[in-house]
């Protein structure tokens, strides 16, 4: 399977090298990944796990709508089986192809249909106890992209948040002897079970949304105590997410239990306590830095995304909330798609792709030569630099 490494990275293709057949290229990419669809239905399971990695890696770096909407039922056909029949890790790659395929065929029918079969079987999985905990993470992350894709069903909408809630509402049970909440191995599934939840709920009607931060805001504070990292920052940024929306629908909203919670918060966005790693405590006051400020402040800090000749401003929790799973799913794609996606321009509101001519796209580029006179520089200017503070911290005396 290693002949699908090049799928990672769009731009990994020689920059400068001779002008390619793009439907010759096209002509062998389909062959290859039709041989991949074939091997799904493999009878060894490391042969179906390596098929489905391969049409991962090529579907979160190209468009292959038309490809795709000629073989979906196949595709679908395939995931399910894998899901159901597969052992764990077959099971996750199996669940991760299924958010590709409808990030590819967006919101329309196809991916209602291709939901209407999975979304039982991911339903299922994600209940079952008996299944194994990365299974179990992934299928529930598969549910909440899957369904946030599809969101034209509203009963089908609140059913899938139940079946998340019912996950993740687990861990608000506290442990009496550590009166803290109970490090288990179940934390990461009721971390992807509540990030998916809270992907969900930025699509919910308003009404909804207010039934759910009565419900939720007064029982997420306890899980900042949780002995893991993820679920610390996953109860950080959805509390963050729920104050933006709850000032939403209400510019007078008033939480009785304030002080308390941001004595937490500042605790968490200050912590130093030894027996923590250094780049845990790091990421953790990163992003409580943020959390805290967005509840104590109502204040986000913007950012900006980057994709080819266009820039994105990341300027709310329910963006940044929607651009982390996303990403999280295309990896190194995301760009990409970005860039030629229509469901994910739609859901960023970056309208219809740039169509850019070769001509335009060459006069983009740098030269591989110029690009390497500019890192030099960059390169020297940086040594330069620090040289310079290196100097000033060895001529710092004793002032007593």
């Amino acid at each position: 399977m290693s002949h699908c490494s090049g799928f990672s990275d769009p731009a990994s293709f020689t920059e400068d090298g001779p002008e390619v057949d793009e439907e010759a290229t096209q002509e062998d990419l389909e062959y290859k990944l039709k041989g991949f669809i074939d091997l799904t239905l493999d009878k060894s399971a490391k042969t179906r796990q390596a098929a489905l990695e391969s049409l991962k890696s090529a579907f979160s770096s190209k468009i292959l709508y038309e490809f795709i909407m000629e073989r979906r039922m196949t595709l679908t056909d395939s995931i399910e089986r894998c899901i159901k029949k597969g052992k764990s890790d077959e099971q996750c790659a199996a669940a991760g192809l299924a958010c590709l395929l409808c990030v590819q065929m967006g919101s329309g029918i196809e991916s209602e249909e291709i939901f209407k079969t999975l979304g039982p079987v991911l339903k299922k999985i994600v209940c079952d106890g008996t299944a194994s905990i990365q299974a179990r993470q992934a299928c529930a992350t598969c549910l909440g992209i899957c369904c946030f894709i599809v969101t034209d069903d509203i009963t089908e909408l609140y059913s899938t948040m139940e079946c998340l809630e019912n996950i993740f509402m687990k861990a608000y049970q506290r442990d009496r002897d550590t009166n803290g909440v109970s490090s288990t191995h179940n934390t990461v599934l009721h971390v992807s079970a509540l990030l998916a939840w809270t992907l969900l709920l930025t699509i919910c009607p308003m009404n909804e949304v207010k039934k759910k931060i009565e419900m939720h805001l007064n029982k997420l504070p306890s899980l900042l105590s949780c002995d893991d990292l993820n679920m610390r920052i996953a109860a950080g940024e959805t509390l963050a997410l729920l104050f933006e929306l709850a000032r939403e629908t209400d510019a007078d909203f008033f939480y009785e239990d304030m002080d308390l919670l941001t004595e937490k918060l500042r605790a968490l966005a200050t912590d130093g306590n030894k027996h923590r790693a250094k780049v845990d405590k790091r990421k953790q006051r990163s992003v409580f830095r943020d959390v805290l400020r967005a509840v104590e402040e109502r204040d986000f800090p913007t950012e900006m995304v980057k994709f080819g000749p266009e820039r994105m401003y990341i300027d709310c929790w329910v963006k940044k909330q929607t651009y982390e799973t996303f990403k999280e799913i295309l990896g190194s794609g995301m760009q990409y798609h970005l860039q030629s996606n229509d469901f994910l321009r739609n859901v960023f509101e970056l309208g219809p792709p740039v169509m850019l001519d070769a001509a335009t796209l060459k006069t983009m580029k740098i030269s591989r030569f110029e690009r390497h006179l500019y890192n030099s520089a960059a390169f020297k200017a940086r040594t330069k630099a620090r040289s310079k503070c290196r100097d000033k911290r060895a001529d710092v005396g004793e002032f007593f």
